[in-house]
């Protein structure tokens, strides 16, 4: 330490052994702050500039630990990644932590991470105000109430580079089971990191006390109807008697009660003028449109939907078991393939890995109570595939799956498309009308892909139609009833998409009942079974198994790991088109080379070479060139898996020679979509239409 940051060390330790003595306030004006000073000193023996990192326990209590916490961590694992994603702050961390100030769960950029790990800022470690002193984490736990601890207000001195915001977790039963945390080295006031926290918890919380509960009565209830369904809405838990089991912190502040164990002393019909089985009933006819209940004095009026449980019974009777499409080991090829597909749905059988099996299981669970399912996933990840073995082993399996892409639709024929027309609506339309893929999809399903790139005003049609549950085609004056669940995807980030004003709040919670993070292909763990299914899929439909063995072709080691460790940018869908044009290549040999996978890499972890520009003056005027910002060594930093999925379209902009078009082409995806991941991956392209032969930020 310099002798600037020994002077600094000695200002702070004097301002909090100040504070203490003269019982003054912290450096923010807060009584909290020097609260939590006074139980450093005094009852933790702490002392402000004396080094001190927090206590890590061992990996096997680590484990434990995490392992208590299995479901909150698995309700809060998407939740913390969108709000990290939210903040855009690369100098941040968001963290969850148990009742004792273990972090159990971390999100955060390596650079920020390695930066912080010297502090002891990282999984493992405790940051309980006895090990770490005033921090946001511990004093929290303290507090259990949110909390923001600015740089100065830390007790250590070694923390005063960072500023922490945190809130308290609680369970369904109102106990507090974990603190979440957002640790950054912005000096800025924290109001607004306290109040994403804040949804951020409460997020969680309702995804807990469902996750608790599968087999409960849940009822949604608020004083305003569009707030039903939203963050904002009351929920209880109920048994099949109307006894009250659990309920969330809203229901709590609506119905003027003060703690949940209050709460669960009392059912239904103390606190509403109504019986379960009545409110399910109506709810039932309204297509779960919130009706209106009176408390059970008559002075409040409240807008409730309650849904029937997901009983053992309804998920034995739902067609497509899933006890069919569980991970299991590869079939082998012996096995004839007729009588595998007939007992295991197709896209079903892709499922093999147990993060994605366990997310189509509770999805199973969230459509059968009517709850739509939001899909997040990069391009290619399979999200029709999933959605469509959801729709399997739903309840309306019997029914129709209807999908449509919202972002490969002219804007001006979207509407027509989702909501149908009657004959002359408008000029080019069809002299019979058309039903439209709502009406389509009654009784059965509605699966929109990419739901981010519907236009603003046509969301607000959509919102209208799942509030009521009614169809006006254009050009029609009559109402027409539909019935559907819905399950919608997209690869944006909503949440930020929200928060600029290009996605429609309102709507964004009616999609959101249930939200699913796809795991790309590159993370998922069945991938070789994946791969062999894959190829004998391939075959069979082309044609390919006459290799004199009846089966499709076996792949080299040198192909089988060049295809394993390939870090797949467009996923799912690029591996099939691989597969495809490998058996092409191989034209019925027995044998799949690497020499039969050109477009993909030998060496995924390294090039050979280095890349630069093609030298061929036609190819420099067909198509745009690398600009030399690819090779400064100043780029920003990458993830291990960004670095490589790089270097992997580097060297397929090399093979196409820089031509865009035959990339995406080669990848499966639009053109729009490879400018995106241009952009994000930081590879510039030089145009050599740009003034001076500046360089063009790929996606600008």
């Amino acid at each position: 330490m310099n002798m600037i940051g020994l002077r600094e060390a000695g200002e702070h330790a004097h301002r909090i052994l100040g504070a203490v003595r003269e019982g003054s306030r912290g450096a923010s004006g807060d009584e909290a702050m020097a609260s939590s000073w006074t139980r450093c000193l005094k009852q933790h023996r702490l002392h402000p500039d004396r080094p001190h990192c927090p206590a890590v326990v061992a990996a096997a209590e680590l484990a434990e630990r995490q392992a208590r916490l299995t479901d909150v961590i698995d309700c809060a694992r998407y939740e913390m990644a969108s709000l990290y994603q939210q903040l855009a702050d690369a100098e941040s961390a968001v963290v969850l932590t148990d009742t004792d100030g273990v972090i159990l769960h971390l999100v955060s950029s390596p650079a920020f991470a390695e930066a912080v790990t010297p502090l002891g800022f990282h999984v493992g470690a405790m940051w309980s105000e006895a090990e770490a002193g005033t921090n946001g984490m511990g004093t929290c736990l303290v507090a259990a109430a949110p909390i923001a601890v600015r740089r100065e207000d830390h007790f250590f001195t070694r923390l005063t580079s960072l500023t922490c915001s945190a809130v308290p977790v609680f369970d369904p039963q109102g106990c507090m089971t974990a603190v979440l945390d957002v640790t950054s080295r912005s000096g800025l006031q924290q109001q607004h990191s306290l109040v994403l926290l804040g949804m951020t918890a409460q997020m969680i919380e309702n995804r807990l006390l469902e996750l608790r509960h599968p087999q409960a009565h849940l009822l949604h209830f608020h004083s305003r109807p569009e707030f039903v369904y939203t963050l904002h809405e009351g929920r209880l838990a109920l048994d099949a008697d109307g006894g009250i089991l659990a309920g969330n912190r809203s229901a709590l502040f609506q119905l003027g009660i003060g703690s949940v164990a209050e709460l669960r002393a009392r059912c239904l019909s103390d606190l509403f003028q109504t019986r379960l089985d009545e409110i399910v009933q109506r709810s039932l006819r309204s297509a779960f449109h919130p009706v209106v209940s009176y408390g059970a004095q008559g002075a409040s009026r409240f807008f409730v939907v309650a849904r029937p449980s997901a009983s053992a019974a309804q998920a034995d009777a739902l067609p497509g078991p899933l006890n069919a499409i569980r991970p299991r080991t590869p079939t082998p090829r012996s096995e004839p393939r007729g009588e595998a597909a007939a007992s295991v749905p197709a896209a079903a059988a892709d499922f093999g890995d147990p993060r994605l099996y366990s997310e189509l299981e509770r999805a199973r669970r969230a459509i059968a109570r009517d709850i739509p399912v939001l899909l997040h996933g990069e391009t290619g990840s399979g999200k029709e595939v999933f959605a469509r073995a959801l729709h399997d082993a739903s309840p309306k399996a019997g029914g129709a799956f209807v999908a449509i892409n919202c972002a490969s639709l002219p804007e001006s024929l979207i509407e027509a498309e989702l909501f149908g027309y009657r004959a002359g609506a408008f000029t080019g339309a069809q002299r019979s009308g058309r039903r439209g893929k709502i009406l389509e999809a009654d009784r059965g399903t509605l699966f929109l892909d990419e739901i981010g790139d519907m236009p603003l005003p046509l969301q607000a049609r959509l919102l209208r139609v799942l509030d009521e549950r009614k169809v006006t085609p254009l050009g029609a004056e009559e109402t027409l009833d539909v019935q559907f669940q819905l399950i919608s995807a997209s690869h944006h980030d909503l949440v930020r998409a929200v928060a600029e004003g290009r996605f429609r709040e309102d709507l964004y919670f009616r999609l959101a009942g249930f939200e699913v993070a796809l795991v790309p292909l590159r993370e998922r763990s069945d991938k070789r079974a994946l791969i062999e299914r894959l190829l004998a899929r391939e075959a069979s439909a082309g044609g390919d198994m006459g290799n004199g063995s009846g089966s499709a072709p076996r792949l080299s080691a040198g192909a089988q790991a060049l295809l394993e460790q390939h870090p797949w940018p467009g996923n799912v869908r690029q591996l099939r088109h691989a597969l495809r044009t490998a058996l092409a290549l191989a034209d019925g040999a027995a044998t799949i080379g690497v020499e039969h996978l050109p477009s993909l890499s030998e060496t995924p972890r390294g090039l050979a070479v280095p890349l630069t520009a093609p030298s061929s003056p036609a190819s420099a005027t067909a198509s745009p060139t690398p600009s030399a910002d690819n090779a400064s060594p100043a780029l920003p930093r990458l993830g291990p898996l960004q670095a490589k999925e790089r270097e992997v379209l580097l060297q397929l902009l090399e093979q196409h020679r820089w031509n865009v078009s035959n990339v995406a082409k080669a990848l499966d995806v639009s053109r729009n979509t490879l400018y995106r991941k241009l952009h994000k991956l930081h590879i510039a392209l030089s145009h050599p239409d740009a003034p001076n032969g500046a360089a063009k930020a790929a996606g600008a």
